[in-house]
């Protein structure tokens, strides 16, 4: 993952303790961002019961993993757990969690209100929600922050979550779960894409194996394109678009009524929707 200078400056001064509970995939890729971006381990508490022989080796470096000994209020905590697990798994951050610790959940569903009620002496919040694609360090992460968190925290937050690729902050946490529906669920919707290219290919007469490696490239290519573009998607379709061409007799059926879009519109609104139960 390539770290900025500024991202690197910074993490290389942090000061105090950042706690990391979960070092799932999700936690275990913020972490080794940290580490890209100059962040000493030793200041880095991670609490995971089942930690991975990754995590385990860092010890031997000066990260504290599941320490024994009394906790002092930390400057920074990220939760990484299953939102489900998360009123078993919070209490155990109430030592680290001080009135000035900045506190950011990358749970899904987990709101701001329920990240006050479990950690009651903490005050600066964040909710985020990343993406998969953080695995690779080219997730982008949507932040709301609440009243309390000052800039220098924002900062850190941004820095911290830089680790596992771009950032964008909302004000408002109502949008979260339409962010969660787009973005949070979103690579699920491109594989999709992958999947049912390769199965359209099959059944139009390709090998199995073409058909697959054929998608999976288009899928992945086409996405880098976009993202090293300065073009917006919509202009980039029509480049590709030939009128009467093969593309143009695609797409006929892909933006037609029923197509891609309003299908596309209500998956997402549906999403959205539970998300909302899920958070109650």
């Amino acid at each position: 993952m390539a770290a900025d200078k500024k991202s690197l400056r910074t993490l290389g001064k942090f000061t105090g303790t950042l706690v990391l509970l979960g070092a799932g995939k999700m936690g275990a890729a913020m972490l080794e961002g940290w580490l890209a971006r100059g962040l000493p381990p030793r200041k880095i508490v991670v609490l995971d019961p089942q930690p991975g022989k990754a995590v385990k080796a860092l010890t031997r470096r000066g990260l504290k993993l599941n320490p024994k000994s009394k906790a002092a209020a930390a400057t920074a905590i990220v939760i990484a757990v299953k939102p489900q697990t998360a009123p078993d798994a919070l209490p155990a951050l109430r030592a680290y969690a001080g009135k000035n610790t900045l506190i950011v959940s990358i749970m899904a569903g987990r709101t701001l209100r329920f990240l006050q009620d479990a950690l009651p002496g903490a005050s600066a919040l964040v909710r985020a929600m990343p993406n998969t694609p953080a695995a690779i360090g080219r997730g982008i992460t949507t932040a709301v922050p609440n009243a309390r968190v000052s800039a220098r925290q924002r900062k850190l937050t941004s820095d911290l979550l830089a680790a596992i690729g771009a950032i964008e902050w909302v004000g408002d946490e109502g949008l979260m779960d339409a962010v969660t529906a787009l973005s949070g669920s979103g690579p699920a919707y491109v594989f999709l894409l992958a999947e049912a290219m390769t199965k359209a290919g099959i059944a139009a007469g390709l090998p199995a194996e073409l058909a697959a490696r054929l998608a999976r490239e288009t899928v992945a290519g086409s996405g880098e394109l976009l993202h090293r573009s300065d073009i917006d998607a919509a202009t980039l379709r029509q480049n590709v678009t030939s009128p009467g061409g093969t593309t143009a007799a695609a797409l006929e059926i892909l933006m037609g009524p029923g197509g891609f879009e309003p299908l596309l519109t209500r998956a997402i609104a549906a999403a959205t929707r539970r998300g909302r139960e899920l958070a109650g």
